[in-house]
C-alpha cells in the first residue's frame, strides 16, 4: 500500500523579507535615511514610554513636594498638573461648612469630569462622596447615614490604599466621616493616570465641567451656607488628628 504524506503549503515570503540578507547595501542606506529624517523633523530621542507612564508623569517644580494643599471656594478651577496628586497613594479630604439653611446642598469638592473623577457634596440633606473610574458605572458612590442639619462641621472622607489591582489601579478602604464620626466605609479603587489632560480642573464650591457624578448637574454650586476651605492632604498625621486642627480652625472663623 502506497503512503500519501500530505502536501503542506510553503509560507508566503514578502518579497521584502529578504532585504537584510539580500541587499545590505539598500538597507544600509535606508537606515541612514531614517536617521536623517529624524534627526531633521526633531524625532528623536524617540520616546517608548506607555499611555500610562506618560499620564502619570509629574510636571517638573522648583518647589519641593507637598503633602498639604487648602484650597478657598470659589476661586477658578486648578489644573490637574499643579493640583494635589492623589494617584497610588492614599488622601484625605477635610471641608469645614457652616450650614445655615435645612435645605443647604451642592458641590463642595469636585475634580475631573464623567470620565473619570472625584467629588464631595451635600443632597437630600446628606453627605455624598463619589469617585468616579474612568466613567465605569455603577459610581463608586458612599452616603452618610445622617442627616446634615444647620450647624458648623468639618466633612470629610479618607482613602487607605492596601495595594494595587491588575492594571496598576489602586485599591483600598474609604471611610466617609461627619466631624470625627464614620458615617459610611467600604472598599473602593482609584485611577493610576490623571482624571483629564485639559479642562475639568479642581473646584471648590461647585464644578466647572462635566459633572463627575451623575448624581447632580454642573455647576451644583454650592448653597445653603458657606465654605470656608478644603483640605486635601496625602500626609501620614490620622484623620481624627487633621479633623481636631480643622475644627479648631472652624470654631475660631
Amino acid at each position: 500500500m502506497r503512503c500519501f504524506r500530505p502536501q503542506v503549503a510553503e509560507p508566503v515570503r514578502h518579497p521584502y523579507d529578504s532585504g537584510r540578507a539580500g541587499y545590505p547595501d539598500k538597507l544600509e542606506a535606508l537606515k541612514k535615511a531614517w536617521d536623517e529624517e529624524a534627526r531633521a523633523n526633531l524625532a528623536l530621542p524617540i520616546d517608548d514610554r506607555t499611555a500610562s507612564e506618560l499620564l502619570t508623569l509629574e510636571r517638573p517644580s522648583a518647589e519641593p513636594a507637598r503633602e498639604r494643599y487648602v484650597y478657598d471656594p470659589d476661586t477658578a478651577p486648578v489644573p490637574e498638573g499643579v493640583a494635589v496628586n492623589i494617584r497610588n497613594r492614599s488622601y484625605k479630604i477635610l471641608a469645614n461648612v457652616d450650614i445655615r439653611d435645612a435645605d443647604a446642598g451642592g458641590v463642595i469638592f469636585a475634580h475631573g469630569s464623567r470620565f473619570g473623577g472625584h467629588a464631595l457634596f451635600i443632597k437630600d440633606h446628606k453627605l455624598h462622596y463619589v469617585y468616579n473610574f474612568l466613567g465605569i458605572k455603577p459610581e463608586q458612590k458612599f452616603v452618610s447615614t445622617e442627616t446634615l442639619k444647620p450647624g458648623k462641621y468639618t466633612l470629610g472622607m479618607e482613602f487607605t490604599r492596601t495595594g494595587a489591582g491588575s492594571h496598576k489601579e489602586s485599591l483600598g478602604t474609604l471611610k466617609l466621616y461627619v466631624n470625627d464620626k464614620v458615617v459610611a466605609q467600604g472598599p473602593m479603587k482609584t485611577q493610576a493616570a490623571k482624571f483629564t489632560l485639559s479642562g475639568d480642573g479642581l473646584c471648590v464650591g461647585y464644578d466647572s465641567g462635566d459633572a463627575v457624578s451623575a448624581e447632580y448637574k454642573t455647576p451644583g454650586t454650592f448653597h445653603g451656607g458657606t465654605i470656608q476651605a478644603v483640605g486635601i492632604t496625602v500626609e501620614k498625621a490620622s484623620y481624627e488628628d487633621l479633623e481636631m486642627e480643622a475644627r479648631r480652625a472652624l470654631i475660631a472663623d
